[in-house]
């Protein structure tokens, strides 16, 4: 029965021919995110509906007029029926309007297609590090268990998780940037260097595309250190989980059978032990994500990055509602994008998902 067992795994292909199940779950899956995208939207309008707070007043100061005050309101429709201004906010919504920033007076899209590729540049090298360092480390733990290595790692990564990320940060800046001057303090490029031709927002891939290489570097070395210290946290996460993942998988009989057919040990951990814990770690890998947009907030105002996280940041200081709005929409549909990317990448990894469902 083990035998056959393994044999059944090692013969499994992660990517078959889609099934009518399996097209039923990938519809499912749409449908719902869907649903949730509709929600989101109320939930968003709501939230903002229901801050104490005068919206007029935290633009315009305490100090302004009834008249001027009014005319706010009148100008962002503020003085209309809730029923009426969320119509109003989704039919604009459809239309890919926003809304006008109160802050920066430019449109919040206009403002999100700025921010947007500065953070996803961040998040994009903090996740592969952490996904290529937590793995590594996991793997590493679960095949020395019990052995120095095994507590060294364990020890590394629960000091990675239950340090808070602004004291990380802040640690960081001072040793490498004041003290050691080892990398630059903030900012996404050095002040005597110009920005590359726009073509993404995302430094590193226009640097490329337009082959100026000096300016290349100076971006990637002011991304190594906000990405690092926002890597931690989630390299700590995916070791720890990567570690019980094997460690629950290598003792079952199937993985004892492989072994005693007398295959070799890197192929019984590549096709027996990883393939089966692949879906466990897909979904912690879609977690992170969530780990990376909350963390960017405080790692992006202590390095003075001009991303999602300043941007969303000041409006909230500043009451700007529709930039509120605008951030909430974009990191709920983040969530939900990956929740369902994860979903269905399970469906086609692991058969059993498909049947449960």
């Amino acid at each position: 029965m083990a035998v056959a067992r393994a044999t059944s795994l090692g013969e499994s292909r992660p990517f078959r021919r889609l099934s009518p199940k399996l097209v039923g779950v990938v519809a499912r899956r749409i449908a719902s995110f869907a649903y949730l995208a509709i929600g989101i939207t109320f939930v968003s309008f709501a939230l903002t509906q229901l801050v104490p707070a005068d919206p007029a007043l935290a633009t315009l100061g305490q100090d302004a007029t009834p008249a001027a005050i009014h005319a706010f309101h009148v100008r962002y429709g503020l003085d209309r029926p809730l029923p009426v201004r969320y119509g109003l906010y989704l039919e604009r919504l459809v239309q890919g309007d926003l809304g006008t920033s109160q802050q920066t007076q430019n449109p919040v899209t206009h403002d999100l297609s700025v921010a947007i590729p500065a953070t996803a540049e961040l998040a994009l090298l903090s996740v592969l590090g952490a996904l290529l360092l937590g793995m590594s480390f996991g793997i590493i733990a679960a095949l020395f268990r019990d052995r120095p290595l095994d507590y060294v790692l364990r020890v590394l990564s629960l000091g990675g998780v239950s340090v808070p990320t602004f004291w990380i940060g802040l640690s960081a800046l001072y040793l490498l940037y004041f003290k050691y001057g080892m990398f630059p303090g903030g900012g996404r490029l050095d002040p005597t260097t110009f920005p590359p031709p726009h073509l993404t927002g995302a430094y590193t891939i226009d640097s490329i595309a337009a082959r100026q290489w000096s300016t290349l570097w100076n971006a990637m070395h002011h991304l190594i250190l906000p990405a690092a210290v926002l890597a931690l946290f989630n390299i700590g996460v995916l070791t720890r989980y990567t570690r019980s993942a094997i460690l629950e998988i290598i003792d079952q009989d199937y993985v004892r059978a492989a072994r005693a057919r007398g295959l070799p040990e890197r192929t019984v951990i590549i096709e027996y032990v990883l393939r089966a814990a692949i879906p466990s770690i897909v979904t912690v890998f879609g977690l992170m994500f969530a780990n990376v947009l909350a963390g960017a907030v405080l790692v992006e105002n202590i390095f003075a990055w001009p991303g999602l996280g300043q941007y969303g940041y000041r409006a909230a200081t500043t009451l700007d509602l529709p930039a509120i709005t605008g951030v909430s929409l974009f990191v709920a549909t983040v969530y939900i994008t990956i929740n369902l990317t994860v979903d269905l990448l399970n469906s086609f990894i692991d058969p059993r998902i498909r049947v449960s469902d």
